[in-house]
């Protein structure tokens, strides 16, 4: 199993980390644009190798491609970081150059490798990598409701005041702070509904601080977060090389799913050895509904800027 992350930035280094340090792929190819910074940043994971107990072999390279053949998965970091006060939409002008770019290179050299974006705005970076890959949409994902998800539950057990072991929960739709949806109709704790130990009050700040959790890290860290993204890859990855047949929020591209088409947006799917196993119909409350199909016709708005 060879897993290629491109862009070695703060992002793709904590995907090479996690995927390595789980022990479950032969090889990570860390591929970046500025000359020995990939390397760089192989040679000091690979330092950990022996401290961290993990035998994942990780390679850098400066924009040579022929080094990422034969990837069974690639994931695209690559583009510039969110700012803060900077939308993750406005980042679209720069970073769809870049993406298509990086997808064109990675197809020529691995034909059948599994793509996961993560770079922003994802579901519109996604939906690019459709429209220019040639691949078959199930081996096209975007990262987001993986990790909307893991704030979600962070949100949660915050709230709850409880174990983060005792709670589950994800967020769909789009992966933007007004378009994403957590879904507390279906959060639970250790199985019971939250809404039996969450008052209104509570359940609005869950909602409203998971929304805006990457706007509020950007602007404590002055960039975007890197820890939980590139935990959130690693989880769709080790699916993917493990077969787990795992259930995962992330952004595909719908056909009449949730009343949608020719769009990616998050939806929780069955992830595998083939990338999308099977796209998982949840019911969706009337609300949750309207909300669904708004954060569609806002994404449908951002990609309209697309030039493929």
């Amino acid at each position: 199993m060879k897993v290629t992350v491109v862009g070695a930035g703060a992002v793709g280094a904590s995907c090479a980390e996690y995927i390595a340090m789980k022990n479950f792929c032969s090889e990570v190819v860390l591929v970046d644009i500025k000359e020995g910074f990939a390397e760089g940043k192989a040679m000091d994971l690979m330092q950990t190798a022996s401290l961290n107990g993990f035998d994942t072999k990780i390679t850098g390279t400066t924009g040579d491609y022929s080094k990422t053949a034969g990837s069974h998965v690639a994931v695209i970091t690559s583009g510039i970081p969110r700012k803060p006060g900077m939308t993750r939409e406005e980042l679209i002008g720069i970073n769809a150059g870049i993406v298509k770019e990086v997808t064109q290179n990675l197809v020529k050299n691995s034909p059948e490798v599994i793509i996961i974006v993560v770079s922003n705005p994802m579901d519109t970076m996604a939906y690019l990598v459709h429209k220019t890959s040639g691949l078959p949409k199930h081996k096209i994902i975007g990262m987001g409701g993986a990790l909307d998800s893991a704030r979600f539950k962070y949100r949660l057990a915050e709230a709850l005041e409880s174990p983060i072991s005792d709670v589950d929960g994800m967020v769909i739709a789009a992966h933007s702070d007004t378009g994403m949806l957590p879904l507390l109709s279906k959060a639970t704790r250790n199985g019971v509904p939250v809404t039996e130990f969450l008052d209104e009050e509570q359940q609005k700040y869950v909602i409203e601080e998971t929304k805006v959790g990457g706007a509020t890290l950007t602007k404590l860290l002055g960039t975007s977060a890197w820890y939980a993204p590139g935990a959130a890859v690693s989880v769709m990855v080790q699916a993917i090389a493990c077969d787990q047949k795992k259930m995962i929020p992330c952004s595909l591209m719908l056909e009449g799913e949730y009343g949608q088409n020719d769009i990616c947006l998050g939806v929780p799917a069955i992830i595998g050895a083939n990338g999308v196993e099977k796209i998982v119909n949840v019911t969706l409350t009337a609300d949750e509904q309207l909300k669904f199909a708004e954060a569609a016709n806002a994404v449908r708005e951002v990609n309209g800027d697309l030039k493929f």
